[in-house]
C-alpha cells in the first residue's frame, strides 16, 4: 500500500487508484514514525532557543519556519530558557527524536559543548544562529555584533552626549564582546576617554538595568546616555531614570539592542540596533538546507560521500532604528545602518 500512495513506479496506474479509494474509505494515515525508518528521514528539524518570551528569538524562528516549510520540513520547537541543563536535555530529546538537523542558540550558562560535539559524531547537521561557538566549527549566521555596537554609540556621540554608559553581561559570549569592542572603539573614534566606571557588568535583564543605573546615581556618578546590551535591560535604565525625575532624551540618552516589538509602546519610545530577525532565520534553514545539499553523512555515519569544507558564516548587517529616547536633535544623515548580508 505504502509504494502505491507513494507513486512507486513499479505499481501501475489501476492499482494506484484502487488502493487510494480503499485508502479513502478506511481513512488511512501514513505511519510517518515507521516511513522515517525506512528512509532514514523524520523531515523533522530541532529548533532550540534560550527564550520565547523575547520577540527575538520568536522572531527567528519564524523566519526558520518560512524556509523550511517550503521545503515540507517540520519544526520541533525546544526552549531551554536559559539553562545549560535544559539545553542538554533538548539536545537528547532532539537525538532520540531522530531529527534531520538542529538549529540551536546557546545559553548564557553553556560553557561546555560536549552535547554539540555529540551532535557532530552522529553526522547531524547542526546550524547555531546569533549565539555562536567559534570552536565547534559549524555554519552559523549571526548579526555583526561589533558594527552593531558601534552604531549605537556613535549615534549617541553624534546626538551630542559624552559620558555614555555600557551595560554590558559578565558572560563570554561572542554577542557580549563584539558589542562591548564596537562600544569602545567609537569612544576612541571620536576621542572620548574610556572611563570603566561606565562600563557595567551583570545579568542583563530589565531589573538589573534598574539597578545598575540606580547605583551609578547613588554613587553620584556622571553619565548621560546609556547603551544598554539588549532592550530589556535598556528598559530597566529607562524606568529608572523616569522613576528618578531625569528627563529622557534631553538629560539621558537610551538606546538598546534587538529592537523588541515592546519598543514602539513606551515612553519615550526605544531606540534600539534591529538585528533582522526573521532574515536571520530564513538564513539559518538556507544554511541547513545547503548542508543536506552538499551531502551530509546519514545518522549511522557509513556514507562517505560528505564534502569537506569550511563551515560559512553568515553575516547580516545590524540596522539603527531610532526613537524619541535617544533624539534630541535633528537625526543625522550619517546615521544610517546598512540592510545587506555579508556573506
Amino acid at each position: 500500500m505504502a509504494r502505491a500512495l507513494n507513486d512507486h513506479p513499479a505499481i501501475s496506474p489501476a492499482t494506484k487508484k484502487r488502493v487510494r479509494e480503499t485508502a479513502l474509505k478506511l481513512n488511512y494515515r501514513p505511519n510517518k514514525l515507521a516511513s522515517s525508518l525506512r528512509s532514514g528521514k523524520s523531515h523533522i528539524i530541532g529548533v532550540i532557543v534560550p527564550s520565547l518570551h523575547v520577540s527575538f528569538f520568536s522572531s527567528v524562528v519564524h523566519g526558520i519556519d518560512n524556509i523550511m516549510n517550503e521545503h515540507h520540513y517540520s519544526l520541533l520547537l525546544y526552549q531551554s530558557n536559559e539553562s545549560f541543563n535544559q539545553e542538554v536535555k533538548g539536545i537528547e530529546t532532539f537525538l532520540k527524536s531522530r531529527v534531520d538537523g538542529i538549529i540551536a542558540s546557546i545559553t548564557k550558562e553553556t560553557m561546555s559543548f560536549d552535547h554539540y560535539e555529540e551532535i557532530r559524531k552522529r553526522h547531524i547537521p547542526l546550524v547555531l544562529f546569533d549565539r555562536t561557538v567559534e570552536g565547534l566549527h559549524v555554519p552559523s549566521v549571526r548579526i555583526d555584533d561589533y558594527k552593531g555596537g558601534f552604531m549605537a554609540t556613535e549615534h549617541l556621540i553624534l546626538q551630542g552626549y559624552r559620558k555614555i554608559v555600557h551595560v554590558t553581561a559578565e558572560q563570554e559570549l561572542t554577542i557580549v564582546k563584539e558589542r562591548l569592542r564596537g562600544y569602545l572603539d567609537a569612544l576612541k573614534q571620536y576621542g572620548i576617554p574610556v572611563n570603566e566606571e561606565l562600563i557595567v557588568k551583570g545579568p542583563f535583564s530589565a531589573s538589573f538595568g534598574k539597578s545598575c543605573i540606580g547605583q551609578l546615581l547613588d554613587r553620584q556618578i556622571s553619565f548621560d546616555a546609556v547603551f544598554a546590551l539588549e532592550d530589556f535591560t535598556a528598559l530597566g535604565a529607562l524606568q529608572e531614570l523616569q522613576d528618578r525625575g531625569i528627563k529622557v532624551p534631553s538629560e539621558v540618552g537610551v538606546i538598546g539592542f534587538a529592537n523588541e516589538s515592546f519598543g514602539t509602546l513606551v515612553t519615550p519610545s526605544l531606540s534600539s540596533i534591529d538585528q533582522q530577525t526573521v532574515r536571520m532565520g530564513e538564513m539559518a534553514a538556507a544554511l541547513f538546507l545547503e548542508i543536506v545539499e552538499n551531502g551530509a553523512a546519514p545518522r549511522d555515519g557509513r556514507a562517505t560521500a560528505t564534502k569537506e569544507h569550511a563551515p560559512r558564516t553568515v553575516m547580516l548587517d545590524p540596522i539603527l532604528v531610532v526613537r524619541n529616547s535617544s533624539l534630541r536633535r535633528p537625526f543625522s544623515s550619517l546615521e544610517t545602518g546598512g540592510g545587506g548580508i555579508d556573506l
